[in-house]
């Protein structure tokens, strides 16, 4: 017999966390989390996630044992401002066993239909910040830190229970060593010269915070138009900012303003902590630090977080002025590799950036939805 608990308390939502830990403790293709990162992000008090969303952690259990887990999420800027009629879920874990996968998100559709939602699509987190999708290629494949596992039975489960797929993504790689740069240090120059474009580069991630806001602002004006974007308020800016720009090497933030000082591009990278966070298992204490302090200095991979340029800018080669300024970064750093995170497929202004590097596609994944 299943039964489904909520997950109100500490312990409850620790034991959320952890269960991941036990379903892919023999998987070396699964990069776990920082327990306690997790655990403050599902924090209603501190997280600003939860100012326009609510959420309800499920564990499943039989025989007294954790089989499967599930977050039901309503984004009401979404339901309300977008009019998307939807019910969320995310940080979906399970055993392979399709009854314990319905009964999580029977959970799902009944937080849906007590508002009246028309229908349920996941996994996706609270925001457009967060991880989303289950792969369906790409098994064998190393993740990082801003993806999801999934083995393939996911999405088996899903079709079995009538989901249809709803948005579809794709990552890949590239060698930097192939990377040919001549081309691009000519367009940067010139494409500088005839916009009068500045590119701001830091040393100090102090010197980076009077610039995120407007950052956080072309953001939300590069991705309006994708599928479900909901744009981020000033009070999440914050948070993001505090929580992660400081995490990341302030050398691998890149800006890039016009003669007006307005900016119209952007690019975060970040070292691949993937191995690193393997290596210390969820715990920062007392090694993960120095693991995740070795992997900022020394990690021969960079992963390409986010990428933005206003709509006017998009067709006039300022991804030369990026790569020609993350070439030097590189170059620096012996970067070996580019790893590229979930692209929606049908973005393809984003993948045009990447035509001339020959990437290797990696991972696919995929958002399911099915009406309520």
């Amino acid at each position: 017999m299943i039964t489904i608990v909520e997950a109100v308390t500490r312990t409850q939502l620790k034991e959320f966390v952890k269960f991941p830990f036990s379903l892919y403790k023999n998987n070396p293709y699964w990069v776990p989390p920082i327990i306690a990162e997790e655990l403050e992000s599902f924090n209603k008090a501190t997280n600003p996630a939860f100012l326009s969303s609510e959420a309800y952690f499920y564990l499943a259990y039989r025989n007294n044992k954790i089989v499967g887990r599930v977050v039901a999420i309503i984004n009401w800027d979404e339901v309300n401002i977008l009019k998307k009629s939807k019910v969320r879920f995310g940080w979906f874990e399970t055993i392979d066993d399709i009854e314990v996968t319905k009964a999580l998100l029977d959970k799902v559709f009944e937080l849906g239909k007590k508002h009246n939602l028309e229908h349920a699509e996941g996994p996706m987190g609270f925001s457009n910040l967060d991880k989303v999708g289950i792969l369906t290629e790409g098994f064998e494949e190393l993740g990082n830190m801003i993806t999801w596992y999934s083995p393939k039975y996911y999405a088996e489960h899903f079709e079995q229970l009538g989901f249809v797929v709803e948005k579809k993504y794709i990552e890949s790689e590239f060698s930097f060593k192939n990377v040919k740069i001549e081309p691009y240090i000519r367009a940067s120059k010139m494409i500088k010269e005839r916009y009068k474009l500045k590119v701001l580069t830091f040393k100090k991630s102090e010197d980076i915070m009077p610039h995120v806001d407007k950052m956080f602002d072309l953001f939300n004006d590069a991705y309006a138009k994708l599928q479900s974007f909901v744009a981020i308020n000033d009070i999440q800016k914050e948070y993001f900012k505090k929580k992660y720009i400081s995490f990341i090497n302030p050398e691998y933030i890149i800006f890039i303003e016009d003669e007006h000082q307005k900016m119209i591009a952007f690019a975060i990278v970040m070292p691949n902590f993937a191995q690193a966070l393997q290596k210390i298992k969820g715990k920062l204490f007392p090694f993960g630090f120095f693991h995740l302090l070795q992997a900022r200095k020394k990690s021969k991979e960079a992963v390409f977080y986010l990428i933005g340029i206003t709509e006017e800018y998009q067709s006039k080669g300022v991804t030369a002025v990026i790569f020609e300024e993350y070439h030097r970064v590189f170059s620096e750093k012996g970067i070996d590799k580019c790893i590229r995170t979930p692209e929606l497929e049908d973005n393809i202004a984003i993948h045009n950036l990447w035509k001339n590097f020959n990437p290797r596609i990696t991972k696919k994944r995929c958002t399911y939805k099915k009406f309520l």
